[in-house]
């Protein structure tokens, strides 16, 4: 493996910033990835905000707008909303982050709890963004990266903090936020291409 596992997370990075994402080294070092193969993989939503507001409260506001249009449309977007995390994003992140990775011999998933050391990737706020024709805001994520021993994950060895990653593409076309979330996803591995 070339100069290895720790310049392609660097890398991950700081490719982000020519998208105008910001990346902030919170704490510690990537360098105990080098020579691992397996990685264990976690996603948080703890706490999330979507735009300035308490998830919760989100949720609520569009299932009433939603119902209140068309009954039960609101019920299903909820339902919808809480299913993609794991049947759009997460799978999504996961396959391009690996296809990185696979290029010097690492992998990522779920579950490996016998990998030495664990990826958190915890979404601290999403922003939906909206397009209205002659007013638009992209889609956003910010999120926590960490870098954890799996056997004692109250030990954080590295952490840094992605924001403005945008999920709108270059032609503005960023009318399903679930499909704008899996490009937030998209950028996030970016940061690992140059490992």
């Amino acid at each position: 493996m070339k100069n290895s596992t720790i310049l392609l997370l660097l890398t991950m990075f700081l490719a982000l910033a020519g998208y105008s994402q910001k990346i902030k080294q919170i704490s510690g070092n990537l360098t105990p990835l080098k020579g691992q193969k397996t990685i264990n993989l976690e996603y948080s939503y703890d706490g999330v905000l979507v735009g300035d507001m308490k998830e919760s409260d989100y949720i609520n506001k569009k299932v009433s707008e939603y119902n209140s249009k068309e009954p039960g449309k609101g019920d299903t977007w909820k339902v919808a909303w809480a299913n993609d995390r794991k049947t759009r994003y997460q799978p999504k992140f996961e396959e391009l982050f690996n296809k990185y990775l696979g290029e010097v011999g690492m992998i990522a998933k779920p579950g490996a709890t016998d990998a030495q050391y664990t990826i958190l990737v915890k979404t601290l706020m999403i922003e939906p963004g909206f397009n209205v024709g002659v007013v638009r805001r992209p889609a956003m994520i910010e999120a926590d990266i960490m870098l954890m021993e799996t056997a004692n994950p109250g030990k954080v060895l590295s952490q840094s903090t992605v924001t403005r990653v945008p999920g709108s593409d270059v032609m503005g076309f960023d009318f399903d936020s679930a499909g704008e979330s899996q490009k937030h996803m998209q950028n996030l591995v970016k940061l690992m291409q140059n490992i």
